[in-house]
């Protein structure tokens, strides 16, 4: 699955770990890079250069947090939001696709058991 996801994030220039802290930010506007951290395990030495990058590209911006001067606020721009949204209708299908041969029920249950492994 993984090699069809490069595959089809490579239109987006999205690596998995891109596709993860944009779908994040894109949920979550306001998000400081620290919680991003925690919630993806990321280094925050490995943050700053995927932020400035997304920058770069014009998908984020970076504010100063509203109640912490020290943190970053991160939230997708117009266009980052628009990305995302594409990216995320294309990773649903691949599920879809991959999933095809479950039944609901077994769809349901994969996506727990997944949860309680990665969350």
């Amino acid at each position: 699955i993984i090699e069809v996801f490069l595959q089809r994030m490579a239109v987006f220039e999205l690596r998995p770990v891109d596709f993860s802290v944009m779908s994040l930010i894109a949920h979550n506007p306001g998000i400081t890079s620290r919680q991003v951290c925690t919630t993806l395990g990321i280094l925050p030495p490995n943050l700053v250069g995927m932020v400035g990058a997304l920058e770069k590209r014009g998908l984020i911006l970076r504010n100063r947090h509203a109640k912490d001067g020290r943190a970053m606020s991160l939230y997708a721009t117009d266009a980052g939001a628009a990305l995302m949204l594409d990216a995320e209708k294309v990773a649903t299908q691949l599920e879809e696709e991959q999933t095809r041969r479950l039944t609901a029920t077994e769809r349901k249950t994969l996506m727990r058991l997944l949860q309680k492994i990665y969350l």
